[in-house]
């Protein structure tokens, strides 16, 4: 697995897990977070490449979040078309991902694919993350706006706060 992550926007991310929503959503996560992120992971079980893909993006966060002028914690309330989620999130000692959301089977990805990518993304970096969502019937909608909304308030943590520069 290879992972480059760095504050900053501007070139796309280059995502590589083997699933084609995964990718496209940690990509929302990448441009909303203004972060520049390579991923690759190698082929394999579908379980073992999101869980490697988490993990891997939640370690190359890890400093970032720490790093010293970091807020460390961070929200966000976006939207997807219909689909309104938001993501609030801190650095903790005791990581974990609570929710609002059912995700087994949404759009169209099989098991808990979400759920374990966000739950090693929350391991990796050493996160405590609650996603809600307010509205949003179509799943595909829902899973964008949580991604985005996470990626927005990552992007926040990562970011020394207005004014104190």
């Amino acid at each position: 697995m290879s992972v480059k992550l760095e504050l900053g926007s501007g070139k796309p991310p280059s995502i590589g897990t083997g699933l084609a929503v995964l990718d496209y959503l940690i990509g929302e996560l990448a441009t909303s977070a203004r972060i520049r992120l390579s991923l690759e992971v190698a082929p394999g079980a579908v379980d073992e490449a999101v869980a490697a893909a988490g993990r891997g993006v939640g370690e190359a966060l890890a400093p970032l979040l720490r790093a010293p002028g970091a807020t460390g914690n961070g929200f966000a309330w976006l939207p997807a078309d219909e689909a309104l989620a938001g993501a609030i999130l801190e650095v903790s000692d005791r990581p974990l991902v609570a929710s609002n959301v059912d995700f087994s089977g949404v759009g169209g990805l099989g098991r808990d694919v979400v759920a374990v990518f966000l739950r090693e993304l929350a391991e990796g970096a050493g996160l405590n993350v609650h996603v809600r969502v307010l509205e949003g019937k179509d799943p595909q909608h829902v899973l964008r706006a949580i991604f985005k909304a996470l990626g927005a308030a990552i992007g926040q943590a990562c970011r020394t706060p207005e004014g104190e520069r």
